[in-house]
């Protein structure tokens, strides 16, 4: 059977190199006679291993020193409520930015904890753009400000890091992590679930600034407390190891393709090819305006809705696969992370100027 070009937007595509390290190594790892998912997380084998992702992760994202990594459970959805729970230190209220489905269900979590003011929403207009930095109304009692810096159903990008606050950033980066270089120093936290861009379900990376932590209330449970997990490397409890190292062999991928620099030009040129065949197109059109168009996640919409059944049809007889879009919005929606090769791209553009020449 071949390989598909595989669009979903996560799980999602995984690099085929480091797939095939991980088949070469499933069975016996490195002269252990055992898998990586049959290890103790506390064998010396699994330590390296995770020291040496961790190092990775720090030299990819030019991490500071002041910061502390961690490799958690629970999804990015676990950190909408651990957000709160390990930031507001006794403060009433949190800054949110409402930019699309993501942004709604963080700032609802977090409405459980305490009084949450949306300093800037763009629901009003079906959640198109990033809303005018200019318009923001920020807090002066502020535990912190969340932003989700790319929102996968909706496909709208931060380009920009916003400022003008002063109390500390979050942002979910759940999609658009390691896809491009970002300053983590103008950041207090950064949380990513790993099935996009970093390897496969299971595992959440945390970047936290390390005067944040220790700030959760003594009613937080310790396995919800950032502190704790800090405090023993991430291995409080029995980790998702294997996510983890396969996160490791992605981190190495990624060194292979120039660092981030690299990934982000060919992600940039990806990008640019669907969005270009969408533009020039009298059948395709693009929700999104064009300044906040995500790099990740593309949506697009078909002329009338009864012809999206057939498109997919042709997708999946071309090889292109999970183009669908969110059940929330229709449509469609490719997802450009960075193990989709540039071929798929051109695949895909090439099937849908035939798909809009047959019906156009």
């Amino acid at each position: 059977m071949s390989r598909v070009f595989n669009f979903s937007a996560g799980p999602a595509a995984l690099p085929e190199e480091v797939l095939e390290q991980a088949r070469d190594e499933m069975l016996d790892y490195r002269g252990t006679g055992m898998s990586v998912m049959e290890m103790s997380h506390r064998s010396r084998a699994f330590i390296d291993i995770a020291e040496q992702a961790e190092a990775d992760l720090i030299e990819l994202l030019a991490i500071p020193d002041d910061y502390k990594v961690l490799f958690l459970q629970g999804g990015a959805t676990t950190q909408f409520a651990m957000v709160p729970m390990n930031l507001l230190d006794g403060a009433a209220r949190a800054d949110y930015v409402n930019t699309g489905s993501w942004s709604t269900k963080a700032i609802s979590e977090a409405g459980r904890f305490c009084d949450v003011n949306v300093v800037a929403s763009a629901e009003s207009t079906a959640f198109d753009r990033v809303p005018d930095f200019s318009s923001w109304t920020f807090s002066s009692d502020a535990a912190y400000l969340h932003i989700c810096s790319n929102e996968t159903i909706g496909g709208v990008q931060f380009h920009e890091i916003p400022d003008g606050f002063s109390c500390p950033l979050v942002a979910d980066m759940s999609s658009d992590i390691l896809s491009r270089p970002v300053d983590v120093g103008r950041f207090g936290l950064i949380y990513a679930g790993a099935q996009k861009n970093i390897g496969p379900a299971g595992l959440t990376v945390v970047i936290i600034r390390r005067d944040l932590l220790g700030r959760a209330g003594p009613g937080v449970p310790s396995m919800l407390d950032y502190a704790v997990h800090a405090e023993a490397d991430s291995m409080s409890n029995t980790p998702p190891t294997y996510a983890w190292y396969l996160a490791g062999l992605v981190f190495r991928w990624l060194k292979r393709q120039g660092g981030l620099a690299g990934i982000a030009e060919i992600n940039r040129r990806k990008a640019a090819k669907l969005y270009a065949a969408i533009d020039a197109s009298n059948f395709y059109t693009s929700p999104v305006v064009a300044a906040n168009r995500s790099e990740m996640n593309v949506p697009f919409t078909l002329p009338d809705p009864d012809l999206d059944k057939a498109f997919l049809s042709a997708a999946e007889e071309a090889g292109l696969t999970n183009l669908k879009g969110h059940r929330s919005v229709g449509g469609m929606r490719a997802s450009l992370y960075n193990a989709v090769p540039e071929a798929a791209v051109d695949a895909l553009v090439a099937c849908m100027a035939e798909f809009e020449n047959d019906h156009g």
